[in-house]
């Protein structure tokens, strides 16, 4: 890394001969004060190319950073107090991901490492929006936030405790009241229980208060609920569309492979409701009928419904082997087999005894179950976000999108095998995420963008080598060919180093409780 120091007596001459060209009362420039040499910039990022998906800007040129924004993008130098020379690297928006479950130190580490900025849990959330927010405040390289969780909240209606984050750890009484609702309540536990009519508006009165305090829209995993009647789906859509905000959905499970029923659901659900709706990992969840079900997310959005949708570039995926995703017959709706399951505390695959035992327990497994043609053809369709779904990172072994989905994206898919462009690829890994929040989170429009006036939340890459390193053997590989990353004008990765005690990450919140 060079660091350059850009003013002195050059910087006071050019001053002074401006304000004297406006016919100012300029200052002989020998009397100038320490104040008056002061730079313009608190960082330069000098001669990098910089990208920006929003307006197809791609140039060599000079990006000013003051208070956390983009000052100035220049082709002329700039001087600032710090000068970071990123010649010959890519300059981009920072990452925005709509969907990680790895809300925890680790995960953040290796989340900024991928060039994320931004990292919501849209998809799961929380019951306790205030406290997970406030749990993190000042203790976080990222930005962050979470929805109004439909799962956690149900556990709370359900059985009286509260759901909090349910895959980040607690700690003390309550933290292990939680975990022994998970290992030894589920799968048959608040999954697969109903609720009755007085218990659903209890429900959407609590979702209601999530949103007050903070959260971005409602999650719901129908998939891990089936006890969920069409009833109480419909409520918390029509609770969204009221509130008007997103709902974010992992639909129900399929009866088989290619089933078309679970997408066919959600989007009756939004016609029903006119609730905006983003279907979660597209690819994961439709399999062999992912060019289908993009087709019917098309056919809505011609409608006039607000749809979007998803993936993380991985032919697996990984979830809790406890869950009802699980339950008898998972073998003919998923179209896999016990040795496509890799348990994921020891990297085994597992057969008919370890699925029994391992199931009991309760833990996370990785599933073998798509192909590369599914993620390709979804990359290649318009206005498909990528979002990691990453799992919460703590001994090791976890899917490696929670490290190297962004890397991935820009080295497999960009460089090695031309899916798309650079800018493409930036606009779904940072524009079009942040867009999709524009109207439920305040500031949002200042995201995802390299634009004067825009947060500089920026990664600096290496398009010749970027690339991911985690694998389902060794997940904790952060990515390579990502030097710098700056979060609110804050470096927190430089020279590809995490920088000690940078944690400028501040936490995002849904539009009715926005802090000013």
């Amino acid at each position: 890394m060079r660091i350059r120091r850009r003013w002195g007596a050059s910087f006071a001459l050019a001053l002074a001969g401006s304000l004297c060209a406006l016919g100012a009362a300029a200052k002989d420039p020998e009397q100038l004060s320490p104040e008056d040499l002061e730079p313009p910039f608190d960082l330069v990022l000098w001669g990098g190319r910089v990208l920006d998906p929003a307006t197809g800007l791609d140039a060599p040129l000079h990006v000013g950073i003051r208070n956390g924004r983009i000052a100035e993008i220049s082709p002329l130098p700039l001087d600032g107090r710090e000068t970071l020379d990123v010649t010959g690297l890519a300059v981009a928006p920072g990452f925005v991901d709509l969907h990680v479950h790895g809300q925890n130190p680790l995960s953040y580490d290796f989340l900024v490492r991928d060039g994320v900025t931004t990292a919501l849990d849209l998809e799961l959330g929380a019951h306790g929006v205030a406290a997970f927010l406030r749990e993190r405040e000042g203790r976080t390289r990222v930005h962050y936030g979470v929805s109004a969780g439909h799962i956690p909240t149900r556990l709370k209606l359900i059985h009286g405790v509260s759901g909090g984050h349910l895959l980040t750890r607690g700690v003390g009484f309550t933290g292990a009241l939680r975990r022994f609702v998970q290992r030894i309540w589920q799968p048959t536990g608040f999954a697969h229980e109903r609720a009755d009519e007085k218990q659903i508006r209890i429900l959407i009165r609590l979702l209601g208060e999530q949103l007050d305090e903070g959260g971005i829209g409602i999650g719901m995993g129908l998939a891990y609920t089936p006890g969920a009647t069409p009833e109480e789906v419909r409520a918390v859509f029509t609770l969204a569309a009221d509130r008007r905000v997103p709902v974010f959905v992992h639909v129900a499970e399929p009866r088989q492979p290619g089933d078309m029923a679970p997408i066919e659901s959600a989007l009756d659900h939004a016609r029903a409701t006119g609730a905006s709706l983003h279907i979660v990992h597209v690819v994961s969840s439709a399999g062999p009928a992912t060019a289908a079900w993009l087709a019917a997310i098309d056919a809505a959005r011609a409608e006039g419904l607000l749809v979007t949708t998803e993936l993380y570039p991985y032919t697996a995926a990984s979830t809790q082997l406890e869950s009802a995703i699980f339950d008898p017959g998972w073998q003919e709706r998923l179209g896999i087999d016990y040795g496509d399951l890799q348990w994921v505390a020891t990297g085994e695959r597992l057969n008919a005894e370890s699925f029994a035992r391992h199931r009991r327990k309760g833990g996370a497994v990785v599933i073998h179950s798509m192909q590369e043609e599914w993620v390709e053809l979804a990359l290649r369709h318009p206005g498909v976000l990528v979002a990691s779904d990453a799992m919460p990172f703590y001994e090791g072994g976890e899917h490696p999108r929670g490290a190297g989905t962004h890397a991935r994206i820009l080295g497999r898919y960009v460089r090695e095998r031309g899916t798309l462009t650079l800018l493409e690829a930036l606009a779904r890994l940072s524009w079009l995420p942040a867009r999709r929040l524009e109207g439920t989170v305040p500031g949002m429009g200042r995201k995802g963008r390299l634009q004067v006036g825009a947060d500089a939340d920026l990664v600096v890459f290496d398009p010749a080598t970027v690339i991911d390193r985690a694998t389902y053997e060794d997940s904790h590989q952060a990515s390579a060919g990502i030097p710098h990353v700056l979060v609110g004008g804050v470096p927190v990765v430089r020279d590809g180093a995490l920088v000690a005690g940078a944690l400028p990450g501040i936490a995002l919140r849904g539009r009715a409780s926005a802090a000013p």
